[in-house]
């Protein structure tokens, strides 16, 4: 499909799993970047499509049809009012706009954003438990299956969930599970699309803390600040009552999901990005006792 482009500002997604420091990222752009339209998870339309709920559902299912709709009235969007330039600091663009997003936004740029996966897993099941407790409105749809899927995460019909009893599975492998996805989603993205050079990698949260790394990142993106001095801060979508920390239980569920999985789901953790990445030491950790007990 060809698509115009010429009247749309530079398009920057982001390549993440949720609770990864998305809405602090859009705040450092909304104080730093003077006339950039920073959207961070459009849901209710109002015009700017989401790409989350039944969009996570046709994706998996390959109705690309109704993928390229809302990617041609975000695009639309856009057009209208992306000022110099356009953030959607979103998670859901590998779980659902990556499937067709370079045929609207052929010159698209990328910010990858990981955090340490235990502390992504627990934030999100906490996050849905609530939501469950709560039976708290729009946060559901139906999927092809037939049941409740939960809109800001995959179907857990994806095959990489073939490797584990769903049935049994606990809220917090389901996320453990679906970061290893988005992580092999993410580098296969970059890799067949040869767009390694256009994605800017960050450590959550101490890259997104760090004055000289968002400088950096501005200027890859080719974005000029308001100011020489950078300015930090922003919201941070915090769950009340919640900590971020994991206990022992918690580890050995991950070492679990780490040792059902086939090797060309760990390969990328082998190389950088990851290897450089602060908490990388767990994946190491794992890998070695694994190596060891084989």
């Amino acid at each position: 499909m060809s698509v115009k482009t010429s009247s749309l500002p530079p398009v920057i997604f982001t390549l993440a799993s949720a609770r990864s420091g998305t809405l602090f990222l859009r705040g450092l752009f909304q104080k730093n970047i003077r006339g950039c339209v920073s959207r961070h998870e459009p849901f209710f339309d109002w015009g700017n499509p989401t790409m989350f709920g039944p969009a996570i559902g046709d994706a998996f299912a390959g109705r690309l049809d109704r993928i390229r709709r809302r990617l041609a009235r975000k695009r639309d969007y856009i057009a209208r009012h992306g000022g110099v330039a356009y953030l959607e600091s979103s998670h859901a663009f590998l779980k659902s706009a990556y499937v067709a997003a370079l045929e609207f936004f052929p010159d698209l740029q990328l910010i990858h954003l990981a955090r340490d996966p235990l502390l992504v897993a627990r934030s999100e099941s906490v996050r849905e438990q609530r939501r469950l407790a709560a039976r708290a409105p729009f946060h559901y749809y139906k999927g092809d299956d037939g049941r409740p899927h939960f809109c800001w995460s995959l179907t857990a019909n994806e095959p990489i969930y073939d490797h584990f009893d769903r049935e049994r599975m606990s809220l917090f492998q389901k996320y453990l599970i679906q970061w290893i996805e988005i992580e092999n989603r993410a580098m296969a993205f970059l890799q067949r699309h040869q767009l390694r050079e256009r994605c800017f990698t960050l450590d959550s949260p101490r890259g997104l803390n760090d004055p000289e790394t968002i400088a950096r990142m501005f200027d890859f993106l080719g974005l000029q600040p308001r100011s020489r001095e950078i300015q930090m801060g922003g919201r941070r979508n915090a769950s009340l009552g919640y900590t971020a920390s994991v206990d022992a239980a918690g580890v050995r569920e991950w070492e679990n999901v780490w040792a059902a999985l086939p090797d060309r789901y760990l390969e990328i953790f082998r190389h950088e990005p990851y290897t450089s990445f602060s908490w990388n030491a767990r994946l190491r950790g794992v890998q070695t006792v694994l190596q060891h007990a084989t």
